[in-house]
This record gives C-alpha cells, sequence and structure tokens, in this order.
C-alpha cells in the first residue's frame, strides 16, 4: 500500500522540526518509533536544504514505511541571512537568532500543507508535532481542527529550566549569584555562572526574549508535550515538568537507532558500524578502520572521548590547558578537534594551537586519536574501551553516553546545556564539572586530575560508572516492545499519546502494532 493510500486509511501526522541537526535528527527518529507503532502517515515538513541532509541519513524503508520529507519555501537572504542558510551551523550569534526569528514565515506554508492534506483525505491530520521553538503552530493546528503537540528533543529537567528561565528572567531581580526558578523547588537553585550570556543579560527589548518569551508562551498552550527521555531516569524532571504545563507529557526516549540498544557492543568495525555515518549523515575524519584499530588497542574503559558538538569550541588558551593536561594524564583518548574561538571552526586546523610536537607525540606512543571534522560518536561510546565522555552536554550527546553506559566529564557551553549538566551531577551522579562556559579559565593540573578520576575504576570513578551502567539499564528497558504488560514505559507513551489525540475525534479508529 502507498503512502497516500496508507493515510486516507488511517491517518496522517504532520512534524515540524526547528532547522538544526540537533532538532532534525530527534524529529526523524520520533518519527520512527510512532511508524514502529502505529499505521499513520507521516510528513516531516522542514526547509528545502534540510531533507537534502535528512536524506543522507535515511534508508529506502523509511520512505517504504510511509514517512515522508516534505520542503517548506523559505529564502534565507529574506531575513538577512547568508543564502542558501537553513540551519544553523556555521553561523555566528546574531545570524542564529535571525533564524530563530525567520521560522515565524513559514506558518503560512504549514497552513498550507496543512489544508492540503485535509482537502485530499477528506479529514485533517491527526495531530500536528511541533518544535517547541515553533509556537505559532498551535493556532496553525487548531485553526484547520487538528490537536497540537510541542516536541522538546532534550530531556524533561533541562527543558523546564530552559522555558522558566526565558519567560521569567529570575536572575534579574537578584544581586545574588544563586537564585530560585519557577517551577522548581527552593532547595533546587540554579547560579548565574550557569546562564549563558544572551540570557543573563537579557531584559526583554532584546531580539533573543523577543523570540524565546513569545514562542516558548505559545508553545505551552499545546495540548501535550513529547519528551526525548525516559520517566524513570528523570523522576524529579518529569514530576516538575508536568505541574507546569499542567498538559500530558510523554516520555519517549531514548531516541537513538535500535540497535545501539541491544546488548551487545561492537569492538571493531563491520556492518553495524557503518550505520553510525548513515545515522548523522557527514563525512567522518577518520576511516571507521582506524577508529577501530586505535580503540581494540586500549584496555575496557580506559580511552576518554572528547567532543563539544557541531556547534562548538573552545578557546585558544583553553585548548592547549586541555591538550597539556590530556597528555600528562597519560590516559588514552580520542578528540574531536576544531578551530578555537575566533577562527572559522570548519577552516583548516593549525599545530600551533596545540603544545608543539603534541600531535605527533600522542599519535606515534598512540595515546591519542585527533580528529578533524566529523566522528561516529555512537561508535565510538558503544566501544568496550571508552570509559568516559568529556561532552558540552547537549542533550542528544547526554542520551547517546548513557544509553552505552559512558559517565560524562561536562563542560556545558550554550542552550540548556548547563542545566543538563547540574541534573546529571545533582540527580543522577554520573557526571563531573571540568568548567563551565567558553569564557572561563581551566589550567591543565586541574584537567589532569578531573581524567584520572573520572577514569579510575575504583572511588567517584567506579560509582559514576555504576551509575551510568544503571540509567543505559533503565532506558533499554523503556524501549522494549511485547505484549501490554512487557512493554517499556516509552513505548507504552506511545499507545498513550495516540489514545490522547483519537479520543475527541470521530474520523480515526487505529490499532497498535
Amino acid at each position: 500500500m502507498d503512502s497516500h493510500s496508507q493515510s486516507q486509511s488511517h491517518g496522517h501526522i504532520v512534524m515540524l522540526p526547528f532547522m538544526a541537526h540537533g532538532h532534525l535528527i530527534p524529529f526523524l527518529a520520533l518519527a520512527r518509533r510512532i511508524r514502529r507503532q502505529t499505521p499513520f502517515v507521516i510528513t516531516l515538513a522542514t526547509t528545502p536544504l534540510n531533507p537534502k541532509y535528512l536524506c543522507s541519513t535515511m534508508s529506502p524503508s523509511d520512505a517504504d514505511s510511509g514517512i515522508r520529507l516534505y520542503e517548506l519555501p523559505f529564502c534565507s537572504s529574506d531575513h538577512g541571512l547568508p543564502p542558501n542558510t537553513e540551519n544553523t551551523e556555521n553561523l555566528s550569534p546574531n545570524q542564529i537568532v535571525a533564524l530563530f526569528h525567520s521560522g515565524a514565515s513559514l506558518a503560512a506554508p504549514v497552513e498550507c500543507l496543512i489544508s492540503d492534506i485535509t482537502t485530499e483525505e477528506g479529514r485533517p491530520p491527526v495531530c500536528v508535532i511541533s518544535d517547541v521553538f515553533f509556537g505559532w503552530s498551535v493556532d496553525a493546528a487548531r485553526r484547520h481542527g487538528t490537536k497540537s503537540i510541542a516536541f522538546t528533543t532534550t530531556g524533561a529537567y533541562g527543558t523546564l529550566a530552559y522555558i522558566s528561565l526565558w519567560l521569567h528572567l529570575p536572575h534579574r531581580w537578584t544581586d545574588a549569584k544563586e537564585f530560585s526558578v519557577p517551577g522548581f523547588p527552593e532547595w533546587c537553585r540554579f547560579h548565574c555562572s550557569q546562564l549563558h550570556r544572551y540570557i543573563r543579560e537579557a531584559d526583554t527589548t532584546d531580539e533573543w526574549s523577543k523570540f524565546f518569551q513569545v514562542q516558548l508562551k505559545l508553545s505551552l498552550a499545546s495540548d501535550g508535550w513529547f519528551c526525548n527521555s525516559v520517566e524513570e531516569i528523570e523522576p524529579l524532571g518529569f514530576d516538575l515538568l508536568k505541574k507546569f504545563l499542567k498538559v500530558p507529557v510523554w516520555a519517549i526516549g531514548p531516541l537513538v537507532p535500535s540497535h545501539m540498544l541491544q546488548k551487545s557492543s561492537p569492538n571493531s568495525p563491520n556492518s553495524r558500524s557503518k550505520s553510525f555515518q548513515k545515522y548523522t549523515g557527514k563525512a567522518l575524519g577518520v576511516s571507521l578502520e582506524k577508529f577501530g584499530d586505535f580503540l581494540n588497542s586500549h584496555s575496557p574503559n580506559s580511552v576518554l572521548y572528547i567532543s563539544f558538538g557541531s556547534q562548538n569550541t573552545i578557546s585558544a588558551s583553553q585548548m592547549m590547558q586541555l591538550a597539556i593536561g590530556l597528555e600528562s594524564s597519560g590516559k588514552p583518548f580520542v578528540w574531536v578537534i576544531r578551530p578555537p574561538l575566533g577562527f572559522n571552526i570548519k577552516g583548516e586546523f593549525r599545530s600551533e594551537w596545540l603544545p608543539p610536537g603534541f600531535e605527533d607525540r600522542v599519535t606515534g606512543s598512540r595515546q591519542g586519536l585527533l580528529v578533524r571534522n566529523w566522528a561516529p560518536q555512537l561508535y565510538i561510546l558503544s566501544h568496550r574501551s571508552t570509559g568516559a565522555f568529556l561532552s558540552h552536554c547537549g542533550w542528544n550527546s547526554i542520551v547517546e553516553s548513557l544509553s552505552q553506559g559512558v559517565p560524562i566529564v561536562g563542560w556545558p557551553m550554550a542552550a540548556e546545556q548547563a542545566y543538563n549538566a547540574k541534573m546529571i551531577v545533582e540527580e543522577m551522579g554520573v557526571c563531573v564539572e571540568l568548567t563551565r562556559g567558553i569564557e572561563s579559565q581551566i589550567d591543565a593540573k586541574k584537567v589532569q586530575r578531573v581524567i584520572e578520576l573520572v577514569l579510575k575504576e575504583e572511588g567517584k570513578g567506579g560509582e559514576m560508572k555504576k551509575r551510568a551502567n544503571a540509567v543505559m539499564g533503565k532506558m533499554r528497558e523503556a524501549v522494549k516492545e511485547g505484549s501490554d504488560d512487557d512493554k517499556g514505559s516509552s513505548v507504552k507513551a506511545i499507545d498513550e499519546f495516540v489514545r490522547t489525540v483519537l479520543c475527541d475525534s470521530t474520523n480515526y479508529t487505529v490499532s497498535f502494532r
């Protein structure tokens, strides 16, 4: 049966991801999860260049299963952006906020898409699942007689912190370094160092406030929320988020490839490991064979993996101290390395940004593997030799790391990353912070000390590893499929979502797979 026939029989879901790789990939993963459990056809709509990126991460089975990509008209130059700019990659902060604001221009073409589906199928879509940054979509959906579901690609705790901080700016009303945040208990206080400069300086009249305060408030009117997390690993976060939103919140994570939640772990490149490049859609900076050879040459839980995500880098002085500390620790590492702040992050890497002879020494001794461009992150994290992850604490990276039982060394930099770090330090006990932000000072001795602590099998490092393994177990239980009694909590959440969105509709009947 083709997707048109399927949608006429079973219904349609429209999905609207924000234009950033860290949002596009979870949306596609959610589409796959919904398709695995329901017969709904899914149209994932985004600007013209982003479907091309998503296609590079998809297999033929995605299209065959009823996931369609739809191009929404968009011209970046109309919004003061460089030509052919349709996601956050390679943008300056001022350009990123312009991209945020440009999202509202998609409202009219999205309404046309919903209207066309309604006309073609004789009924509106089952629902519109939209990014929390597209709050305008709530009214667009309701004008066409369908429900609106918000999707936050981060965890429950980080979502609540991000929303509440932007809507209330509580740090503006105190001179204290620590302050309470609406929606959190008084004992759970936040620190001004956990705020990115743009929210620290926000006063409701700046461009960041104008975007977030409007779109996040609109998203609060959604009929329900999806959260890329597992309720069992964030009990406090989900309890607080549900009380704050006062609508259903469905924990449907972890949104990582299903084969990565199986018990086996790859020890060498094989057909399974080759799927990691397809998962990211990026060209690797080093061959899979070279990654495998390096990781296989080290003992279990001994290697530190270092990556600050696709859009972040650190200062030249921070990079120098990190390199010195790494070498001094004697611990093996894989470092995804990019030019420091002030330089083109996609440009050529210069040896002068590292200690003299550093790369030759660590490569020659097989202590380190330096990777320009991209690394197969899930492959590295799932390898038996990987013992810890030095991360910017973006939620996708946290989920990938903990889904493989790998504890984290935190270096949060932007967005909700510091709130994620706060939660996995204080609530989960699977992380220790090295520093915060791009303006912080670090020294090589602290780097060495933290690395040695986390990779040590005894003491705090050992406890972090045990907790990370426990989180991994809960994640894998959450996505377990089977009979109603055996289903994991995230699988059941999808079932509950379907019952909720269909409860007021006489247009649909559906049976679960």
